[in-house]
C-alpha cells in the first residue's frame, strides 16, 4: 500500500485570536449615553472578532449595514453567530437566534433588549474566557 491510501481529510482550520471581552453593564450605559451610536460599534467589533476566530460569519462590514439599515435584524444575527462559536466547539449553545426575540418584540416591554445584550454579551464574554481571552 501507498503512504497516499492513508491519508486523512485536512485538518480543520485553527481558530484566530479571542475577541475582546467587553463588560455588560458598561456597554449599556455607552449604548445610552451615544444615543445609540455605540451599540452600532459594538456589533461591529463582536462581528469582525467572531469572523477573524472562526472564519465564518458576516464579519464587521456587513454588520454596519445591517445595524444602520436594519437595525431590527442584527440581534438575531448576532445572537445565532455567538451560539454558533459555541456549537463548533462541541458546546450547548446558551444563545441562539430566537434569542433575538427578547430585542424585537421585546421591545414593546421596554427591557426586552436589556435582557437579549445581557444574555448574547454574557455568552460571547464567557466563550471568549473558554479560548483564552483574559
Amino acid at each position: 500500500m501507498t503512504e497516499n491510501q492513508f491519508a486523512t481529510a485536512p485538518a480543520a482550520a485553527a481558530p484566530g485570536a479571542p475577541g475582546k471581552i467587553r463588560g455588560t453593564g458598561l456597554c449599556i450605559v455607552l449604548a445610552i449615553v451615544t444615543i445609540g451610536i455605540y451599540a452600532i460599534v459594538w456589533f461591529v467589533k463582536v462581528h469582525g472578532e467572531m469572523k477573524r476566530h472562526s472564519g465564518q460569519g458576516i464579519g464587521g462590514g456587513l454588520a454596519f449595514v445591517l445595524a444602520f439599515f436594519v437595525g431590527f435584524v442584527i440581534p438575531y444575527v448576532t445572537s445565532h453567530e455567538v451560539g454558533g462559536l459555541y456549537e463548533r466547539a462541541g458546546r450547548e449553545k446558551p444563545v441562539s437566534a430566537t434569542t433575538g426575540l427578547w430585542y424585537f418584540p421585546g421591545s414593546l416591554i421596554i427591557v426586552g433588549p436589556i435582557v437579549w445584550f445581557v444574555k448574547t454579551n454574557g455568552a460571547l464574554n464567557e466563550y471568549w474566557r473558554s479560548v483564552g481571552a483574559s
